[in-house]
């Protein structure tokens, strides 16, 4: 499943705010660099976490934080100036019209049209033609939380219908028709096993797919690790020794039962999701301490270790092996 979302053009990873889309956005942007593609990292967040994250200021204009990485702020007004120096022919009528109280206010009351615009700049940047790079490319768009997601990811089809056949209808035409093709672009949830944060996966699976943008797969983010279980807790609180006090070893034994409690409970999330989507899931394990650049690359890590488990051949059954 990673190796086959690696190959798309563009990546769209929308999720509820805190569940770690921009840690796997930046993760993810990493295994493909390092796979020798160039990747393009789009945040939508105005606060910038990901510049913060690598060190950079936060910019409309791509910046290369890392080898074959660049990053860049995707802001509304931005894409929307950008697009206007496509379509509005002279400088000087250009820049008149960005003075004008007009503009300003027009800004301010279409933020749909930002919206679309954000989307066009995505467009823009897939469609680039990239005949002379040898190396393959990628964007990563690390989108706004669920609702404003949907709402960003609606707009194209609603433009569309409002403005039919002018500049701006074509152009959403263009966007819908990128998003919805299944071999260029792709879209992944992720989620974290808080009910909040899967009730909204659930909700927002089921609104993307009656939108023909069902997701191409759910990353459970934050798994917590099962490395004991009761057996272990039971022979923990029955250790005897001079050292070793009754208090201490009940303590010990409720924060164990706690965490075993959590991990089952992640578990019963995880199979929810696999039930209510039909979607595959792929298993992020939690990694508590790490944060920034550090976190990233452990992240890296272990996305590189499942995906050769994923491309590994599988040996025949037996029976097969002496058929053969």
């Amino acid at each position: 499943m990673l190796a086959e979302l690696l190959t798309r053009r563009v990546l769209i990873i929308l999720g509820k705010g805190g569940v770690g889309k921009s840690t796997l956005s930046a993760a993810i942007a990493t295994l493909a660099a390092r796979d020798g593609m160039q990747a393009l990292i789009m945040e939508c967040d105005g606060r910038a976490p990901l510049a913060a994250t690598f060190g950079v200021e936060s910019s409309f204009v791509p910046a290369q934080v890392a080898d074959n990485i660049w990053l860049m702020t995707l802001d509304g007004r931005a894409a929307l100036e950008e697009y206007l120096h496509l379509v509005v022919p002279g400088r000087v009528l250009l820049k008149a019209v960005f003075a004008s109280r007009l503009y300003q206010f027009f800004v301010q009351a279409a933020p749909g049209l930002r919206e679309l615009m954000m989307l066009g700049k995505v467009y823009y940047e897939a469609a680039r033609d990239s005949a002379g790079t040898p190396a393959r490319q990628i964007i990563i768009v690390d989108a706004p939380a669920s609702g404003q997601a949907l709402s960003l990811l609606k707009m194209p089809g609603a433009a569309r219908a409002t403005f039919g056949e002018s500049i701006v209808g074509k152009e959403s035409r263009n966007i819908s028709q990128m998003i919805r093709d299944r071999r260029r672009c792709s879209i992944v949830q992720v989620t974290t096993a808080d009910s909040l944060s899967i009730s909204e996966t659930i909700e927002t699976h089921a609104q993307l797919r009656d939108i023909n943008l069902a997701p191409a797969a759910v990353l459970f983010n934050r798994v917590p690790p099962a490395e004991f279980g009761a057996d272990d807790i039971s022979a923990l609180t029955n250790r005897h020794g001079p050292r070793l006090r009754k208090k201490d070893l009940d303590h010990l034994a409720a924060l164990a039962r706690s965490e075993l409690k959590r991990a089952a409970d992640a578990r019963k999330a995880l199979a929810r999701i696999r039930h209510e989507t039909g979607t595959p899931v792929l298993e992020i394990a939690e990694h508590n301490g790490l944060s920034g650049l550090k976190l990233i690359d452990r992240v890296v890590a272990d996305l590189a270790s499942q995906r050769e488990e994923e491309t590994a051949p599988r040996a025949l059954p037996r029976r097969h092996r002496l058929e053969s």
